[in-house]
């Protein structure tokens, strides 16, 4: 049973009603941290879920957010709403500054919080190698502000670039670079390339869009590296057809916010560029005895347990399962994700009921990888066979409205994609400014 009473840097503890069940404490509320929660709203425990944010942001579609798709209302869901009927869930909006295992305290922005069992299911953030003047100026896109800062910036350069008379600069502020060509780097990039071919020419008439550039960056001699060969030549030939120019082995050095570096010497005039490159996991400082393998991650056994550690448990895309099979871990999917969390979810519930000699190895089902590249071109690749083209568009399409979280979200979603559809038309295309206040 937790207790509250243990040495805290802070000054105070979080309030947090008491109870007599046990305490689980789950640091990150995206797919892993969520569906755990939910996985165990009929388990004999106090949950409490610590995250910056107080929504649950659904990633995959975050790129519509930033290229006037979809408002970012349609992939983000309060906490609070999700888990209103959850009589076991309390939620805190904290950033997390340290874990202590030895008092089993979590220390918090906002004073400390003990726990009975841990959940770490805080993620990855962006890795720039090294390169803080890219890191400094580059745009990146893990959560909704990063979204809505994109689609700030492609719209607010347009309006600029209305207004120079500078020919160098106006291409500049039309141009955009995306580094990493992964599904994200094809889906936002083919996002972008149907801006320029639908949206843009009429909403800027005095601009020569065909000057517009969109330069997609990869350091390896692929796209798409962790899918078929198929698959990539799926997502080349899709980019090919708005016009997306493809830079194959060729990695970025520096970008100092105008001029975009490669390492063969090559200068790209871009004042955007978008960085969905490299990934690190987001581990809190404390857990001194844990192993990190791959991208930093933390690695874990079967049962997602952190070694050396019999209360702290790891999830999702900060944590990796080792095995032979798997000597890299799993892949960084949401679908990955959501399995271990329900399979932690069941076995943390015979544990606490004494059965933890039934506990259950975490095995995940594979069922595919997809990625869209604009209207009717997506590809779809699961074990034994891939397609591409409109079936899979359609798949996607289906499954990610039936993953979005909420249903006033799908209707959202799918009234924003029957729109675009059908008139070629994107909503969302405001820039708004904070105000500042006198």
């Amino acid at each position: 049973m937790h207790t509250d009473n243990c040495t805290c840097t802070n000054d105070f503890f979080i309030n947090i009603p008491a109870a007599d069940q046990p305490r689980l404490v789950i640091i990150g509320g995206g797919f892993a941290g969520l569906y755990l929660a939910k996985h165990l709203k009929n388990a004999n425990l106090q949950i409490v879920l610590l995250d910056r944010n107080n929504f649950h942001a659904f990633q995959p579609l975050l790129y519509q957010v930033a290229t006037a798709m979809l408002e970012p209302e349609a992939v983000a869901s309060s906490f609070r709403k999700i888990f209103k009927e959850q009589k076991n869930f309390h939620f805190r909006m904290v950033g997390v500054r340290r874990i202590d295992p030895v008092n089993k305290i979590v220390t918090t922005d906002a004073g400390c919080l003990a726990y009975d069992i841990l959940v770490i299911a805080t993620g990855v953030r962006t890795n720039f190698y090294g390169m803080e003047d890219v890191a400094r100026h580059a745009f990146t896109m893990k959560n909704v502000p990063d979204a809505i800062a994109i689609r700030q910036r492609i719209f607010g350069n347009f309006e600029k670039a209305l207004m120079t008379e500078d020919e160098n600069e106006r291409d500049a502020l039309m141009n955009i670079v995306i580094v990493g060509g992964g599904p994200t780097g094809i889906e936002i990039a083919g996002a972008i390339g149907e801006l320029k071919k639908f949206i843009l020419p009429y909403d800027y008439r005095e601009l020569d869009l065909h000057r517009m550039r969109i330069h997609l960056v990869e350091a390896t001699n692929r796209l798409l590296t962790g899918m078929s060969d198929k698959a990539a030549d799926l997502a080349r030939k899709g980019l090919e057809k708005f016009s997306v120019n493809l830079l194959l082995n060729t990695k970025i050095t520096a970008y100092n916010g105008k001029v975009v570096i490669t390492e063969d010497g090559r200068k790209l005039q871009t004042r955007m560029l978008i960085w969905v490159a490299g990934m690190t996991a987001d581990i809190p400082p404390g857990l001194d005895r844990i192993e990190t393998v791959g991208e930093g991650r933390i690695r874990v056994d079967l049962y997602n347990s952190v070694a050396g550690y019999d209360d702290i448990y790891a999830l999702g895309d900060v944590a990796s399962v080792v095995t032979e099979n798997t000597p890299r871990g799993h892949a960084m999917l949401a679908p990955v994700a959501i399995q271990q969390a329900k399979n932690l979810a069941e076995n943390i519930s015979l544990r606490i009921e004494g059965k933890g000699e039934g506990m259950k190895p975490f095995r995940y089902h594979d069922r595919g990888i997809m990625a869209t590249i604009g209207r009717n071109q997506a590809i779809v690749e699961a074990p034994g066979f891939s397609f591409g083209g409109l079936p899979a568009w359609l798949a996607w399409l289906f499954v990610h409205l039936l993953t979005l979280v909420g249903f006033r979200n799908k209707v959202i979603a799918f009234i924003n994609w029957a729109w675009n559809y059908l008139s070629y038309d994107r909503g969302m295309r405001l820039i708004i400014r904070p105000r500042k206040n006198t």
